[in-house]
C-alpha cells in the first residue's frame, strides 16, 4: 500500500489516538500536553495585597502613618478595641506603609505609590484615585475555575500560572517512547566500513518530534535478530533503519509479514525515502521501516514517525506552509530539498541524494516539492 508524501503523513497521524494519561510534578509536566483542564486550586491573588510600594489609604489627605505591613509578614489585625487604633486603618485620614505584594489592611481602599507621597514626619499627603493599585483576592483567577482546555500544551507560562494556583501536579499526555533499532552488517569503523550516522541522530530526532528515546542497539543483517530486538523493544514505536528493501539480507519487511503487522504505509511515493513504512503490530506498537541512507532516513523520518508521534502525544498535525523558490520537481514523485529560508523565498542547496547529509546539515528546513511543479510546501526540520 504505497501512498502519496501528504497521505502517508496523514495516515501516520491518523493511525493513533494519544496515550493514556498520567500525573506528573509540574517540572516534569514541561512540554507535555495536559490531558485535563487546569482549574485552579485556590485565589489568585489569594487576598487582598499592594501592587506598589508606598502607603495603603482610607479617606482624604493628609493621612496618618499608624503601622507597616510588608511582604511576607501576617495579615494586619483587623481592628483594636477601644481608642487604641494604631494597628488598623479603617477610619479616614489613616494610612499603612506598605511593601508590593503586602496583605492590604482592614478599611484601606488605595495604595499611593511612594514616589508620589509626600511624606511630613508621621503623616503623608498626596493624590491617588479609589482603588488604585491594589490586586483584589480572586481578580485574576477563582477557585475552581478552568483556566485552561485539555490539550494546552505546557509551556514555562503555564506551570508559573499552575505553581501561581495551588497546583503542583498536571494530568498530561505523556511523551511516547521510542527504541531504535540501526541495523547493517556494513555499520562500522575502519576502512572497507561505513560509519553509522543514524545511531547517533536518532535520538535527537526523536527528541525534537517530542518522544523519549528508550536508546539506540546496533544489528548485523541477521533475520533472527532483529526479531528478538524487535520483540524486547519495550516501547510504543520501535524505529528501523535499514535492512528495508527486498534485498535477500533485508528483513523488515518479510518479518512484519509473518507477524501478521497490519500495514499504515507500505512505502511512499516521495524521492528520497521510498522505502519508507509504518505498522502496526498485534501488541498495538508502531513499527517504522527508514532506510539506511542518512537523508532518506530523515526524510523518512518527518514523513511517517513525526506525525505517528505527535498523535501520539495529543499534538495536532501541523499544516505546512506554501513556499517559493526554484526548485526543479521530480517527474513522478513528490521530492524533499534541503532549503535555506531568504527573504525572496528558498534556496535549494544541492547535496540532495539518498545517502549525503551536506545538504541537509545546512539546511533550514525542506521543501517539498509536488510532482510537475505545482506549490511546494515547508517542512520544519529537526533543531
Amino acid at each position: 500500500m504505497v501512498l502519496g508524501w501528504a497521505q502517508a503523513r496523514r495516515a501516520a497521524y491518523d493511525s493513533v489516538v494519544p496515550l493514556t494519561a498520567v500525573t506528573e510534578p509540574l517540572a516534569a509536566a514541561l512540554g507535555l500536553r495536559l490531558a485535563a483542564p487546569l482549574v485552579a486550586a485556590e485565589d489568585l491573588p489569594g487576598f487582598d495585597n499592594a501592587a506598589m510600594d508606598g502607603y495603603a489609604v482610607a479617606g482624604a489627605p493628609p493621612w496618618r502613618v499608624v503601622g507597616r505591613s510588608l511582604a511576607g509578614d501576617p495579615p494586619p489585625p483587623a481592628a483594636v478595641g477601644g481608642a487604641d487604633r494604631a494597628d488598623r486603618a479603617d477610619g479616614a485620614g489613616e494610612a499603612w506603609e506598605v511593601a508590593t505584594g503586602a496583605h492590604l489592611p482592614p478599611g484601606t481602599r488605595s495604595v499611593l505609590p511612594v514616589e508620589d507621597a509626600d511624606v511630613d514626619g508621621a503623616l503623608v499627603s498626596g493624590c491617588v484615585e479609589p482603588g488604585r493599585h491594589v490586586r483584589h483576592r480572586g481578580e485574576e483567577a477563582l477557585a475552581g475555575e478552568v483556566l485552561l482546555a485539555a490539550g494546552t500544551r505546557v509551556t514555562p507560562q503555564v506551570v508559573a500560572l499552575a505553581a501561581a494556583v495551588g497546583v503542583s501536579a498536571l494530568s498530561v499526555v505523556p511523551a511516547p517512547r521510542v527504541a531504535a533499532l540501526v541495523t547493517g552488517s556494513e555499520l562500522g569503523d575502519g576502512p572497507g566500513r561505513v560509519r553509522d550516522a543514524l545511531g547517533p541522530a536518532l535520538p535527537g530526532w526523536v527528541a525534537w518530534a517530542g518522544g523519549t528515546s528508550t536508546g539506540v542497539t546496533r544489528l548485523i543483517d541477521d533475520a533472527e535478530m532483529l526479531r528478538g530486538a524487535l520483540g524486547g523493544a519495550d516501547a510504543e514505536v520501535v524505529v528501523v533503519t535499514g535492512s528495508s528493501s527486498v534485498g535477500r539480507e533485508d528483513h523488515v519487511r518479510p518479518l512484519l509479514a509473518e507477524l501478521g503487522a497490519t500495514p499504515v504505509a507500505d512505502g511512499v511515493d516521495c524521492r528520497p525515502g521510498s522505502l519508507a513504512g509504518l505498522w502496526r503490530l498485534a501488541d498495538g506498537r508502531l513499527v517504522a521501516a527508514l532506510p539506511g541512507n542518512p537523508f532518506a532516513a530523515l526524510v523518512a523520518f518527518v514523513t511517517v514517525v513525526a506525525p505517528a508521534l505527535g498523535g501520539l502525544r495529543g499534538d495536532p498535525l501541523s499544516p505546512l506552509g506554501p513556499v517559493t523558490g526554484d526548485l526543479s520537481p521530480h517527474r513522478s514523485a513528490t521530492r524533499l530539498v534541503p532549503v535555506r529560508l531568504t527573504a525572496d523565498g528558498v534556496v535549494a542547496l544541492g547535496h540532495d541524494h539518498s545517502a549525503m547529509l551536506r545538504g541537509v546539515a545546512a539546511a533550514d528546513a525542506l521543501a517539498v516539492v509536488p510532482p510537475e511543479g505545482g506549490t511546494a510546501l515547508l517542512q520544519p526540520l529537526p533543531v
